[in-house]
C-alpha cells in the first residue's frame, strides 16, 4: 500500500513592505547638498581669487554660512520631490490642480485663514518674548533669524495663501478654523483649533531649538583640519561624529521649517497624547536641564567630565581599541543621521507626515533611539568613574536605564499616534514585526517569554 501524496502548493510570497511615502534620493540629494556647500565654505579663499570676488579671504564658517546650508539642502530636496517623485500630485497634499477656482471663490476663506495664520504667528513671537531663556546664549540667534524672517514670511503669506486656497479640495483647513474662531462670524470646530495649534506649537517649539544649535556644528566642520588627525582615532572619531550630527541638525531644521502643502510635506496632525509630549519635552532644553547633565537622570557622575568623549579618556594608549572603539562610534552616528536626512523634507518630532518605510526603518521602527542610545553606552562609559565609588558607577548605570526607557516611552507614543492615522503605518508595524532585521527578532522573543506584543486592540482616547 502506497501513501498518497498531495500535489505540493506554492505557497504565498510574504507580503511587500509597504512603500515610503519618501524616496530615498530626496535625502540623498539634500544630503549631497548641504557637503557642496560645505566644500564652498571650506574653500571659499581660492573660490573668491579665482573668481575676483572681493572681501575677505576667509573661509565662511560663520552663524548665517549655516543658515545658507539651509538653501543648499532644500533646493535639492524640493528638486527631487517635485521633479522625481512628483509629490505635488498626490492626493495627501490635499490639493486638485484641475479645480482653479476664481479668486472671488475663494477670497473670503483666504482673508480668515490669513487672520488665523498672523495670529498664530504674534501668539508666538509673545511666547518667545515670555520665556526669557530664549534671549540667552544660544538662542539668541535664532531669535535673530525669526525676526529678521518675521517681515517676509507676512507679506509672502498672502500671495500663497490666496494662490494656493483657489486648487485646495478643502480650503477651510486647521489655520482657518483658528481665524474662524477669532473672528467669531462662521461656525468653526474646536478639534480643528486643536490641530492646529499642536502643529504650530511643534513647529515653533522645535525649530527655534534647531536654528538655536545650527552655528556650532557647521563651523567645527568647515574648519575641521582632517591632514591632522588621521593618525589619531580619537580625533578622528570625534569630528566625524560631529560632522555627521550636523547632518542631522542641517536636515531637520530643513524638515521643521518647510512644511508646504504642494510638497505634501505639511504637518497633517500633531501628537494629541499628552504622554507623547511629556516624553518628547523632557528630551529638549529648558526642560532637558532637570533631567540630563548634573539633573535628576544624570549620568556620568564620578566620570572623567568629557561627556561623549569619555571612551577616550579610558581608551587612551591603546590605539586598537581606539580605532575599533571610534568605528563602532561613528556607525552608530551615521545610523543616527541617516534616519534623520531618509526622512528628506519630513522630518520632524511629535508630528504625522506620512510613513517612511525604507532607509534604516526597514531594520527597526526606531533607528535613530536605538542607536543614539546605544551611542551613549559606549561614548560616556557611565559605569566606569575616576572616583572608585561603587555608588557613582551603579547610580549611573540605573539613571542611563532610566534615560532609555524615556526614549522606549517616546517611541510607543509615537507609535500610538501614527497607529491611529494611517492604515499604511499600521501595515508596516505589522511587516516589521515578522520581517524587520532587527525588529522581527525582538518581537519573536517577547512571544516565546510570554510577553504580549504589542498589537494595539483597543483605541484609547487621546490625553489633552
Amino acid at each position: 500500500m502506497t501513501n498518497a501524496r498531495s500535489p505540493d502548493l506554492p505557497s504565498a510570497p510574504p507580503p511587500a513592505r509597504p512603500a515610503s511615502d519618501v524616496s530615498p534620493w530626496v535625502g540623498l540629494a539634500g544630503l549631497a547638498g548641504l557637503f557642496a556647500w560645505i566644500a564652498i565654505c571650506r574653500n571659499w579663499p581660492a573660490i573668491a581669487d579665482a573668481f575676483g570676488i572681493p572681501g575677505p579671504r576667509a573661509r565662511l564658517d560663520g552663524p548665517y554660512a549655516a543658515v545658507t546650508a539651509m538653501l543648499f539642502s532644500t533646493l535639492p530636496m524640493v528638486s527631487v520631490s517635485l521633479l522625481v517623485d512628483k509629490v505635488h500630485l498626490r492626493p495627501s497634499t490635499g490639493i486638485d490642480w484641475t479645480l482653479a477656482r476664481s479668486l472671488a471663490e475663494t477670497r473670503r476663506v483666504s482673508l480668515v485663514k490669513l487672520a488665523g495664520l498672523w495670529a498664530t504667528w504674534a501668539i508666538l513671537a509673545g511666547i518667545y518674548a515670555l520665556g526669557r531663556w530664549y534671549w540667552d546664549g544660544q538662542y539668541l540667534f535664532a531669535m535673530g533669524v525669526l525676526k529678521a524672517a518675521a517681515i517676509p514670511l507676512f507679506v509672502l503669506s498672502v500671495p500663497y495663501v490666496l494662490w494656493l486656497d483657489r486648487y485646495m479640495v478643502n480650503p477651510r483647513d486647521h489655520a482657518w478654523h483658528f481665524g474662524a474662531m477669532l473672528l467669531g462670524r462662521e461656525a468653526h470646530d474646536f478639534e480643528e483649533v486643536k490641530r492646529h495649534w499642536r502643529a504650530w506649537i511643534i513647529k515653533g517649539f522645535f525649530g527655534a531649538f534647531m536654528i538655536s544649535i545650527l552655528p556650532p556644528g557647521f563651523e567645527a566642520a568647515v574648519n575641521a583640519d582632517f591632514s591632522g588627525i588621521l593618525g589619531d582615532p580619537a580625533m578622528l572619531g570625534m569630528v566625524l561624529i560631529g560632522m555627521l550630527f550636523l547632518v542631522d541638525v542641517q536636515i531637520g531644521t530643513v524638515g521643521y521649517l518647510v512644511t508646504f502643502r504642494p510638497l505634501d510635506a505639511h504637518i497633517r496632525s500633531g501628537n494629541p497624547y499628552l504622554a507623547g509630549w511629556i516624553a518628547a519635552l523632557m528630551c529638549y532644553p529648558p526642560f532637558v536641564f532637570a533631567f540630563m547633565g548634573s539633573g535628576l537622570l544624570g549620568y556620568e557622575f564620578g566620570t572623567p567630565g568629557q561627556g561623549d568623549a569619555n571612551w577616550t579618556f579610558w581608551l587612551q594608549g591603546q590605539p586598537l581599541l581606539l580605532w575599533l572603539w571610534a568605528g563602532v562610534l561613528v556607525f552608530l552616528t551615521g545610523v543616527y543621521a541617516w534616519a534623520t536626512f531618509a526622512f528628506g523634507l519630513r522630518f520632524s518630532n511629535l508630528t504625522y507626515r506620512g510613513v517612511l518605510t525604507n532607509g534604516p526603518y526597514r531594520f527597526t521602527r526606531h533607528p535613530a533611539y536605538l542607536s543614539k542610545n546605544a551611542f551613549w553606552w559606549l561614548s560616556t562609559l557611565p559605569f566606569m568613574v575616576t572616583n572608585a565609588s561603587a555608588t557613582d558607577a551603579v547610580r549611573n548605570v540605573i539613571c542611563l536605564l532610566a534615560v532609555n526607557a524615556i526614549y522606549y516611552w517616546r517611541a510607543r507614543t509615537e507609535e500610538e499616534h501614527l497607529w491611529h492615522e494611517d492604515a499604511k503605518y499600521r501595515a508596516y508595524h505589522a511587516w516589521m514585526s515578522d520581517h524587520g532585521l532587527i525588529t522581527a527578532p525582538l518581537v519573536r522573543i517577547k512571544r516565546r517569554l510570554g510577553v504580549r506584543v504589542r498589537g494595539f486592540d483597543s483605541v484609547p482616547q487621546p490625553a489633552e
